[in-house]
């Protein structure tokens, strides 16, 4: 076999295997599509596409009185949209200032945070909660905004990396020209910031709209519930066999992260990449 034989093959074993990866990842997001879709309350059906597609299923999230869809779509909003804001601040302050300053302690304190970046989330639920519990937070939003936005800063070493790569003859020109280190972060490494910033923020919204455990355990009233909980309990309550509005419902928790990933792609693939080495 010569060498442009071999080459042909391999590209086209290539694009087989990443066609075979791409039906595994999409085919299950389109049943779901199809179920919600779906007259009835099973998602077994013997046809793949909906013979009397419906948009009931959507109509009667917001408007069954057995649960609040809205409500809980607006706490899952307002919670994960503040814990990108606060997150975002909390990583890039801190990333820069250990990435850019020198001072007692750093590496101590880098060290330490590698170290329980190693450990899972888990190990520490029954401690936060007792001190949520002394702080009288519990079914409380404020609660899962702090520690989701305080729990992202010790993932932020890809943040510091970034920094890492910035040339510091940047500041030390804007030193000389008089501006202040909080002058430099506003106006210089800011900018700089635009794909650091959209994945530290893309991240966070996204782990916080999707999270279940933990906002199951500090959220107990019906009416503070986040999306995951509340389609949890939809299903748990209902005995199993709600499961065509359940997939009405992941669809709409879909969107909001679809039109994020669509128009931010570009600075994620960026983010992703600028802090992967140092310069």
């Amino acid at each position: 076999m010569s060498m442009k034989s071999r080459n042909a093959f391999r590209l086209s074993l290539t694009y087989i295997i990443l066609t075979l990866i791409a039906i595994c990842a999409i085919y299950p997001a389109v049943w779901v599509l199809f179920s919600a879709l779906r007259p009835g309350s099973a998602l077994f059906s013997e046809q793949f596409f909906p013979s009397n597609p419906t948009l009931i299923h959507f109509k009667e999230l917001f408007t069954s009185p057995s649960f609040s869809f809205g409500r809980w779509y607006w706490n899952t909003l307002k919670i994960a949209t503040l814990s990108m804001i606060l997150s975002t601040l909390l990583t890039t302050l801190s990333m820069y200032a250990l990435s850019r300053f020198r001072f007692k302690g750093r590496k101590t304190l880098l060290t330490t945070m590698l170290v329980l970046g190693m450990f899972p989330g888990f190990m520490s639920m029954v401690a936060i909660y007792i001190l949520l519990l002394q702080l009288d937070l519990l079914d409380t939003h404020a609660a899962l905004v702090l520690v989701y936005s305080s729990g992202s800063v010790l993932g932020g070493f890809i943040v510091k990396g970034f920094y890492d790569t910035i040339p510091r003859s940047l500041d030390e020109a804007a030193r000389i020209d008089g501006a202040s280190h909080l002058t430099i972060f506003w106006r210089i490494m800011l900018p700089l910031s635009r794909p650091m910033l959209t994945y530290i923020g893309l991240t966070t919204f996204t782990g916080a709209w999707v999270d279940f455990i933990f906002a199951r355990l500090v959220l107990r009233s019906k009416e503070n519930w986040t999306l995951a909980v509340g389609m949890w309990d939809m299903v748990a309550n209902f005995q199993n066999s709600n499961f065509t509005m359940f997939a009405a419902g992941a669809v709409m928790i879909a969107i909001p992260i679809m039109i994020l990933f669509a128009f931010l792609q570009k600075f994620l693939v960026e983010g992703l990449t600028a802090g992967a080495s140092k310069g």
